[in-house]
């Protein structure tokens, strides 16, 4: 079953930029700069997007010099993929055993 953390996780990663920065990160960890150039997004936008999922618990920092790593934290993504495979596999059971409740 899906939670209130899970619910609110989601709506983070519903936004199709900050999408895309999971998807870069899944890959390497990268800075601001890779990232801006990555996504073509400005850095105000950018960095409030960050903010987000940082705040989330989906990215974690690394300062580096002057500059600010991002490292994806897959943890977190497989918590909230183990939590879909429940509810597919609870879909299957269902559908599997015909269960349906009955109208009044």
């Amino acid at each position: 079953m899906l939670t209130s953390v899970d619910t609110d996780l989601l709506r983070v990663l519903a936004d199709p930029l900050r999408l895309r920065i999971v998807t870069l990160l899944a890959k390497e960890t990268l800075c601001s700069t890779h990232l801006i150039e990555e996504t073509g997004a400005r850095q105000t936008n950018l960095s409030n997007h960050l903010k987000v999922l940082r705040e989330a618990g989906v990215v974690e920092t690394e300062p580096c010099g002057r500059f600010t790593y991002y490292r994806l934290k897959p943890d977190v993504i497989a918590s909230l993929a183990g939590r879909f495979a429940d509810l597919a596999e609870t879909a299957r059971a269902t559908a599997d055993n015909n269960v349906k409740r009955s109208c009044p």
